[in-house]
């Protein structure tokens, strides 16, 4: 089934105590929209400036992502510049350059807007309702990720929002803001009682909670010798998710099981090379195979 994905559409520089690697593409509906089309046909909306490079557009369209929602507007495209900490998990935005994308109005196809999966990537709420507005009916599943930002300055934009989502998709960090609570159990109950049925908190190289009314589960991040960019690790996380979603057309408690474990598969990759090229050089038979592995990884005999 489609899979519609509304958000930033990016240029990245990325520091890291290794290396330094200027222009590369980033964006959260990007990292989003190439991981979910591992699964499933994916429709992208979003702006980008007249500056975006002819090549990453055709990587987009050679993933057969669907981008008549691609709007080229006057002006440059968003760009983000970020140096990693030695520990490769803290990060210091060293510049951040809004471009076409801080005047962002989405404009949701005729042909996108009876989509039976949406994610709204991070954005403000009062853009991410926008997106919501225009669709024809309400979709069989919706999820949305935030930050820190929208929880500090949009709280009542985003706790409206959160009435309208199945999922929301958040860090350990941003869970513990929205929330007041210290314990993410208790985080994610809270986060229910707003509105999702789903909360699935991020806990980087340690994977993913998982809270909702059916049951809770944890899912580990998959492990690895090293990390070389974790830029775009959550946005692909939740790629992996809700392209398996619609790939299978089951949102069931079991299904999503099986899905955030695809989503650590996916990410793992991710973090392996810089923007999107460890992504790049695999098939849908390595996520396959990966997932095989994790699963064997977190078997315990009785």
């Amino acid at each position: 089934m489609s899979l519609l994905v509304v958000g930033s559409i990016g240029i990245d520089t990325v520091e890291t105590p290794q290396t330094r690697r200027e222009n590369q593409l980033g964006g959260s509906a990007v990292y989003f929209a190439f991981a979910a089309s591992f699964y499933t046909r994916v429709q992208l909306v979003g702006v980008i400036g007249k500056d975006f490079p002819s090549v990453h557009r055709t990587l987009l369209e050679s993933r057969e992502i669907d981008l008549q929602g691609l709007e080229v507007a006057d002006g440059k495209t968003f760009r983000w510049v970020g140096r990693y900490h030695e520990n490769m998990i803290d990060r210091d935005t060293l510049e951040v350059d809004l471009n076409v994308f801080g005047s962002f109005d989405p404009k949701v196809p005729p042909a996108f807007r009876a989509t039976p999966y949406l994610f709204l990537a991070n954005g403000a709420p009062q853009v991410q309702r926008k997106v919501l507005d225009q669709l024809e009916a309400r979709p069989k599943f919706v999820a949305m990720d935030t930050m820190d930002l929208w929880i500090e300055t949009a709280r009542a934009d985003l706790k409206e929002l959160l009435k309208r989502v199945d999922a929301l998709v958040i860090n350990d960090s941003e869970a513990r803001m929205l929330t007041g609570r210290h314990e993410l159990l208790r985080a994610g109950l809270d986060i229910l009682d707003l509105g999702p049925k789903t909360a699935i908190v991020k806990k980087g190289e340690h994977g993913a909670l998982v809270v909702s009314r059916h049951g809770h589960f944890a899912v580990p991040g998959f492990p690895l010798e090293e990390v070389v960019d974790p830029t775009g690790a959550g946005d692909t996380f939740a790629g992996g998710i809700c392209g398996y979603l619609a790939q299978t057309g089951d949102v069931s408690a079991d299904n999503l099981r099986r899905a955030v474990a695809h989503g650590a598969v996916v990410a793992s990759y991710t973090v392996q090379d810089f923007s999107l090229e460890a992504l790049k050089r695999i098939q849908r038979s390595d996520l396959d195979a990966r997932f095989e592995m994790l699963l064997d990884l977190v078997r315990i005999p009785k």
